[in-house]
């Protein structure tokens, strides 16, 4: 089996007394999507924080590209190569499309704090922010202020400033959560065409999305991970139909 890009190896979260998560054991080898599915308060958002570093893990391992991040701050991890997206919209929202993508570029070279002043003398940083709106379509956005357009848009935005950093994984949380049918089937083609060769994981509540989009899927119940499969396999685990998909995903 290819070697895991990133692994996790009896990751645990306690808050008090209350254990979050149960021991979980995850590997994503490189350039999958795989999705991460499960219940309402089944702990998907934290095992992003463990992975990302906004939490610290209670106990168990997280290890990223060979190398162990566990504890490590979100910035560090950042540095390596590991990217997030968050279910709530991260964008400047009074910028231009075109100046949040060029502070994202910019943002790896440490420069986004003299941004006004720095800013013309980085041609590469208006050449990534040019080819990033044409990953994400939005070459005719590029002079509109980030906060007046639709959701959806901006959610194709905040996956253009995830990728400035050039990631080998982007976790994705529910990046199509509060979408219509249609943007729903735009989002997911255009992370599928954006995301291609990278590895991703993704929370989605979507089962059609999931079952489209994801090369491999596991399933989170009560803080611990019961099955990972492909999606055919997912779709006749019995376990996985009782602990979570129902009749919905068998139909």
């Amino acid at each position: 089996m290819t070697q895991g890009i990133l692994s996790l190896r009896g990751l645990r979260k306690s808050f008090g007394d209350t254990e979050i998560i149960r021991g979980v054991d995850l590997d994503l080898v490189p350039g999958e999507r795989h999705a991460l599915i499960g219940p309402n308060g089944a702990g998907k958002s934290t095992v992003f924080h463990l992975v990302s570093g906004h939490l610290k893990p209670s106990g168990g391992n997280v290890v990223f590209d060979g190398r162990d991040i566990t504890g490590q701050s979100p910035q560090a991890i950042n540095r390596q190569g590991l990217a997030r997206s968050f279910q709530i919209t991260n964008i400047f929202p009074k910028l231009t499309v075109f100046e949040n993508l060029r502070l994202a570029v910019m943002r790896p070279h440490g420069l986004q704090y003299n941004v006004w002043s720095l800013v013309d003398r980085h041609p590469r940083a208006r050449e990534g922010a040019e080819r990033l709106l044409e990953q994400v379509r939005l070459q005719h956005r590029a002079q509109t202020i980030a906060g007046e357009m639709s959701y959806s848009e901006q959610r194709s935005l905040e996956i253009a400033m995830t990728l400035a950093s050039d990631p080998k994984v982007i976790l994705l949380d529910e990046p199509m959560a509060g979408m219509s049918n249609e943007e729903t089937a735009y989002t997911a083609d255009l992370i599928r065409e954006a995301c291609r060769g990278r590895t991703l994981l993704i929370v989605e509540h979507d089962m059609k999305v999931v079952f489209a989009l994801g090369d491999r899927i596991s399933v989170l119940v009560y803080g611990q991970v019961i099955a990972t499969g492909t999606p055919q396999e997912i779709r006749g685990n019995a376990a996985v139909r009782e602990a979570y998909l129902g009749e919905e995903v068998a139909a």
